[in-house]
């Protein structure tokens, strides 16, 4: 299929059917949702209405954002506010690790705008925020799925200095479409990143593509191989939904066939764990990732 056939797609209509999620049910969502009303806890999983909520906080994960919920940049996919962010709050760390404790949480993914305003771009807060989860939560296991912080590795050096269990890092979308999907953020930097946490010690590394903004299927699969050439481990790929009218639409709804043809591609390139899946997010199974 030619680029000028892939600009010419038209929005779909509706969601398909494989799109409906079923209210989050259970013993141990329900206990997780009233300690979280109860605190005023924040978690990603309620604040972006997550799909998989249910049935990740079933099995003791949740998703944490820090350094406020304002982002720097202005990507075309991204429901996040774009502004001037708030102050730093220096006690932040242990509010987030309170409330992992409060919730018992077996395993925690931590998440954060970016914050290019800052001389450290916020690795300073993510890596005391480690630390506090660590202090606090010592049987509790870490990912954390963070910005590129512009490619500049001693900030980097931040994140792999305190050691979680899985470092992320999302390019989100394939090589042609990453200047209209991620305005402020590079393909290449992107997979440099990986590479050097990788090459530095990072025990897992992981990253995210979404798909259903007009990329071709030979691009998603050179995007997989550019993934594992950087030594990434862990790959998760889902379907793109639009936030708002102001936002990307979706000219495409990927089929459930497609998601598994994708994921036998990934098994076969190697990675060591591949989540494919119309409504994967970034962190579904992401207990099972650190195995």
């Amino acid at each position: 299929m030619s680029d000028t056939a892939v600009e010419s797609i038209q929005p779909p209509k509706g969601k398909p059917k494989w799109l409906r999620v079923k209210l989050p049910t259970g013993k141990k969502y329900t206990q997780l949702r009233r300690l979280v009303d109860t605190y005023d806890l924040h978690t990603i999983c309620t604040s972006g209405s997550c799909p998989n909520m249910g049935e990740c906080w079933g099995e003791g994960t949740a998703t944490f954002m820090i350094l406020g919920n304002v982002c720097t940049r202005s990507c075309g996919f991204c429901g996040v506010k774009t502004g001037r962010p708030s102050a730093v709050d220096w006690a932040e760390p242990e509010k987030v690790a309170r409330s992992i404790k409060i919730m018992g949480i077996r395993h925690a993914v931590v998440t954060s705008v970016d914050r290019d305003d800052l001389k450290d771009m916020g690795s300073i807060i993510w890596a005391e925020t480690v630390k506090a989860i660590r202090r606090m939560n010592p049987e509790t296991t870490l990912e954390t799925l963070i910005p590129d912080f512009q490619g500049i590795e001693s900030h980097l050096d931040r994140i792999l200095e305190v050691a979680p269990e899985v470092i992320s890092h999302n390019m989100e979308t394939v090589r042609r479409l990453t200047r209209e999907v991620r305005i402020q953020a590079k393909y290449d930097r992107s997979l440099g990143v990986l590479r050097y946490l990788k090459e530095n010690g990072a025990h897992r590394t992981k990253s995210g593509i979404m798909l259903g903004l007009g990329e071709q299927e030979a691009e998603v699969i050179q995007t997989m191989e550019d993934l594992r050439e950087a030594g990434v481990d862990v790959v998760t790929i889902g379907q793109y939904l639009q936030p708002s009218k102001k936002h990307l639409p979706v000219k495409e709804f990927i089929t459930p066939e497609q998601f598994d043809a994708y994921r036998e591609i990934g098994l076969e390139l190697g990675f060591r764990h591949v989540e494919s899946g119309a409504l994967v997010r970034s962190s579904y199974k992401a207990h099972k990732h650190i195995e």
